[in-house]
């Protein structure tokens, strides 16, 4: 039976995959609608480039719909699952790109960006996806999922597969990291000592 879309709203992410692998399509729909741009989001993070963050999301999505049929439910959130997919298929893209500069790949613009806020939120994003592409990865990949994407740290551990006690130390050494990065900017970035 396939059930129309405002009916899936409050159906949690499990039970939509699992509707999805019986056939229900529009599950499928909802779940893509709910979940890709958390997704997309995370991998940009952890990438710094949106094209590839797209192929990262798409990939991690198609991973997600030919495991359907297999799901067991209770063992994992399906969220938990897709977030150790993301960051594994960025942990891969960034291996294979350390021989290119970063440095050297231009920043994203928004075409978008006119007004005096717009430009100095895009600094304010600028700033962050530099100093955040200065981090070890693991560091990186912590920070990202407790500070930008919220998660609590059991769930990180989950999807980064180690101790609670290491994703607490990794995001510590992290933050410590960036505020370090970014403590020369304040000004710049719009957060003088008003």
């Amino acid at each position: 039976m396939i059930m129309p879309l405002d009916a899936l709203d409050n159906v949690p992410d499990e039970a939509l995959l699992v509707l999805f692998a019986n056939g229900d399509t529009a599950a499928a729909r909802v779940l893509t609608l709910r979940l890709t741009p958390r997704v997309m989001a995370h991998a940009y993070r952890l990438l710094g480039e949106r094209a590839e963050a797209e192929d990262v999301a798409q990939e991690a999505m198609m991973r997600l719909w030919r495991i359907a049929p297999d799901w067991r439910q209770g063992e994992a959130q399906v969220t938990t699952w897709l977030y150790r997919v993301v960051a594994n298929l960025c942990t891969d893209r960034l291996r294979r790109r350390r021989g290119v500069d970063i440095d050297s790949v231009p920043e994203p613009v928004d075409p978008a960006a006119g007004a005096e806020q717009g430009l100095l939120e895009q600094a304010r994003a600028d700033a962050l996806q530099t100093a955040l592409a200065q981090l070890p990865d693991r560091q990186r990949q912590a920070v990202v999922l407790r500070h930008i994407d919220g998660l609590g740290n059991p769930q990180i551990a989950e999807i980064m597969e180690i101790g609670v006690e290491a994703v607490e130390s990794l995001t510590a050494r992290g933050k410590r990291a960036l505020s370090a990065a970014l403590a020369g900017r304040k000004e710049d970035l719009g957060y003088g000592d008003d």
